[in-house]
């Protein structure tokens, strides 16, 4: 529904030369960002710049994730109402999971913000602009429609050699302590064709590294019109593109990986061996409030079997400590899953209730101290199994994808199939290419190797 409120103040209309976009949240949000930028680059010829200060046009594309969402957004609204008091006609949008979640009280604790969208609504932000531009007024669009937003969107551009795919939007597992539901809707899964033909543009374009995005995209499912294709089968077609040199995915759910996804790995070569799997506890009783739909030996079946296909692939996860009711014992079966499973790296969070979640309701009764105290335990187990994964890359040969200059003088980083950064000595003109890489040292984030040139 759109609706629109007149603004108190009608500042003196000038052209739109420039964008900035800040980004919070998941890769999903990092993907939306970049098709915002190029619908108002098709649009209105907008040129993206770093400095909030510089930009005609200020777009917030927010995360509802974390622990004071909200607060956060709208202390970073507060810099830009500076900028806003010396320049009127600055156009200030707030989106993502944030304006969906809160909508039109945005603008009543900021009228200041022109534009308050959702993550289905922002293919419409050229024709919102157009609006506050004519009428001088404040607009919110925080409806649901399916995924008509694909079939407005300019054709992607790629900025390095990344390239990132939404193959389907919404979750329907309403885990107890997640807003993405509610936020981003119902799973709806977009055509086959719609997204090889995304792909296919992106091949075009130059990446080299692509991505399937969703919150859940072992979900993807089409069906109809003599068509089923689930989530393996458009992996084999995605992966079989031409000129398709590596895929990857994310977000996964343990209660979907199917043995035809766990064969995907050994049978799709261009498919990258690194699997983003979330588990969260380790404990079965804390799963089952987390409203999970999963066991922990569920959990340890599918890592078997994705080993089975494919021995070295690497494995990171989500963990969330201090979840109401968790006692010690729940806490140590976390570190027991987290020991016998061996990560190669993993996202750790402490617990805090998001307003609007089922979870919301329990008592937040482990005391931050234990939490602190837990979530460094688990860290300090993950560092480790990072740093031995690491090390155990030493002495390979790997093939790396060049994305790059270091930081370094001299050097080149680059990317393994399983996602580790790499940094070497080589030419600026071997950017793009795949090229074989000796690993010689290991550090707590990224190797060092040394580039392998055949005569």
């Amino acid at each position: 529904m759109l609706a629109t409120e007149k603004s108190e103040k009608k500042p003196q209309i000038k052209s739109l030369d420039t964008l900035f976009i800040q980004t919070y949240g998941c890769a999903m949000n990092v993907y939306d960002s970049s098709r915002m930028s190029d619908l108002m680059q098709e649009a209105y010829g907008l040129r993206v710049v770093n400095d909030p200060v510089d930009a005609d046009v200020i777009l917030m594309n927010t995360c509802s994730i974390r622990e004071n969402a909200e607060n956060k957004v709208y202390s970073e609204l507060g810099r830009y109402k500076k900028i806003k008091d010396k320049r009127p006609d600055l156009i200030i949008g707030v989106g993502g999971c944030v304006g969906q979640q809160e909508g039109d009280r945005i603008q009543k604790r900021a009228p200041y913000v022109d534009i308050v969208f959702g993550p289905q609504t922002y293919h419409r932000l050229p024709e919102m602009v157009k609006e506050i531009r004519r009428d001088r007024v404040r607009v919110t669009e925080i409806d649901m429609p399916e995924i008509e937003k694909f079939d407005h969107l300019p054709k992607p551009k790629v900025e390095g050699l990344t390239g990132y795919v939404t193959i389907m939007e919404g979750c329907d597992k309403f885990c107890t302590f997640c807003i993405v539901p509610y936020t981003r809707g119902a799973e709806i899964s977009r055509p086959v064709e719609d997204i090889l033909e995304e792909c296919e543009q992106l091949i075009e374009a130059g990446a080299k590294d692509i991505s399937l995005l969703g919150q859940n995209v072992n979900a993807y499912r089409v069906e109809g019109d003599g068509e089923d294709v689930g989530f393996a089968d458009l992996l084999h077609l995605v992966g079989g593109l031409e000129g398709m040199e590596r895929l990857r995915f994310s977000t996964s759910h343990p209660m979907e990986m199917t043995t035809e996804l766990c064969e995907a790995f050994a049978e799709i070569p261009t498919l990258m061996p690194y699997l983003h799997l979330p588990v969260q506890s380790g404990s079965d009783d804390i799963l089952k409030a987390m409203h999970r739909g999963h066991k922990r030996e569920d959990y340890f079946k599918a890592i078997e079997e994705l080993r089975l296909h494919t021995p070295d692939i690497a494995l990171s996860s989500d963990f969330i400590v201090g979840f109401p009711g968790e006692t010690e014992e729940d806490f140590e079966l976390t570190l027991d899953l987290v020991r016998k499973v061996g990560y190669d790296s993993a996202f750790s969070f402490k617990y805090s209730p998001r307003p609007g979640t089922p979870a919301s309701k329990s008592e937040d009764d482990v005391p931050e101290s234990v939490k602190d105290e837990r979530l460094q335990r688990l860290l300090a187990l993950l560092r480790e199994q990072s740093r031995e994964r690491m090390e155990q890359q030493v002495g390979k040969t790997l093939d790396v994808l060049i994305e790059g200059k270091s930081k370094n003088e001299g050097d080149l980083r680059g990317r393994t199939p399983d996602f580790r950064i790499v940094h070497f000595k080589g030419n600026p003109r071997l950017v793009g290419q795949t090229m074989p890489v000796n690993i010689t040292e290991a550090y707590n984030m990224s190797l060092r190797g040394e580039l392998i040139i055949e005569n």
